[in-house]
């Protein structure tokens, strides 16, 4: 498994670039891998969705799905897209620190 140096702290990731130890995440690191996925600043209405997100993750052991998203954490499919364009459920996945969700190419 590869590593790499996020925020100041060594985490690992797959070939892809998302973390594959949920446990390694922190705030920090999910602010610079935003950065890298195009969102130079993180909202309140971001936050909602990551630590959702990572609340999903660690119950289930995987991301969810955009509609789990949009469905728990009550945000619609058209403001997803806008707080996380091209591919929301993949990048809140990534800036989350957690795997791929199934589904996404």
């Amino acid at each position: 498994m590869a590593t790499r140096t996020i925020a100041g702290k060594t985490v690992q990731v797959n070939e892809e670039g998302f973390m594959t130890d949920p446990s390694e995440w922190t705030k920090e690191i999910a602010v610079e891998l935003a950065k890298e996925e195009g969102l130079p600043a993180l909202t309140d209405a971001h936050w909602k969705v990551i630590e959702f997100c990572r609340k999903e993750g660690t119950a289930t052991g995987k991301a969810p799905t955009l509609r789990q998203i949009t469905t728990g954490a009550a945000v619609s499919t058209k403001d997803m897209f806008a707080l996380f364009p091209k591919g929301p459920a993949k990048k809140v996945a990534r800036i989350s620190g957690l795997g791929k969700p199934e589904g996404c190419v």
